[in-house]
């Protein structure tokens, strides 16, 4: 599912998925995407890597909007460092294949 029309020639969207533990590494992945012309959507907060505290009430709002952004996008890029995967990213990795994304590893998978 594409929600937007594009015009034709327009830059691949990319939303980023992962452990908000691996900061640095979305921040490089972002950069490097960027760098190649791609329109990157990322995180809204690193309550993991900033060690922010979020209720559960936010943290339910704030995997909705993800998956959103999952929906404007081409496909996903999943930061999966030393082969991490959680729970929420498992979740969208399984939305984008349903909703027909391409999707992209950091680091190989079996």
């Amino acid at each position: 599912m594409n929600i937007i029309n594009k015009p034709q020639n327009f830059p691949e969207i990319i939303t980023l998925c992962g452990s908000t533990r691996f900061k640095k590494e979305y921040l490089d992945v972002m950069k490097k995407l960027s760098l190649k012309g791609r329109i990157v959507l990322s995180v809204g907060l690193w309550n993991h890597a900033d060690n922010e505290k979020i209720t559960e009430e936010q943290k339910k709002n704030v995997d909705e909007l993800h998956l959103r952004k999952i929906d404007l996008s081409d496909s996903i890029y999943v930061i999966n460092v030393n082969k991490y995967i959680g729970e929420s990213t498992r979740n969208e990795i399984e939305y984008a294949k349903k909703t027909g994304k391409k999707i992209y590893y950091h680091e190989a998978i079996k």
